[in-house]
């Protein structure tokens, strides 16, 4: 049959890396790093993250939540005008990729098309 054509772990050298979305996994030690799409070495591509109405978003960046959003545990929720302030981009789980700190809610993901930047 063929051969697993995909890189080992840069961890520990597992050969048994499988893909999960555009993620390569080891399941011997649990490292996660981003599959090589070109492989010729050059400066990795950056990702560009825009907010509901289109405006790119950078670290560091204040936003405003543009509609209610349902937090478990908690009886009211993040209402729509809701500023969040110093937010960072992440790879999140689920097309969340703002990770933020908001009062009352504490840390928490979010995903840039319930966000408009200002």
């Amino acid at each position: 049959m063929t051969e697993n054509v995909l890189p080992p772990c840069p961890e520990c050298s597992g050969p048994y890396a499988y893909e999960m979305g555009a993620l390569l996994v080891c399941p011997e030690c649990g490292h996660e790093w981003p599959l090589a799409a070109g492989g010729d070495g050059d400066a990795p591509q950056e990702r560009v993250i825009k907010d509901s109405v289109g405006n790119v978003l950078a670290d560091g960046d204040t936003v405003t939540v543009v509609k209610g959003l349902k937090v478990k545990g908690h009886p009211t929720g993040i209402k729509a005008g809701t500023k969040v302030r110093n937010i960072r981009l992440v790879d999140g789980v689920d097309g969340h990729d703002i990770d933020c700190k908001i009062d009352g809610f504490g840390a928490m993901q979010l995903k840039s098309s319930v966000v408009r930047k200002g």
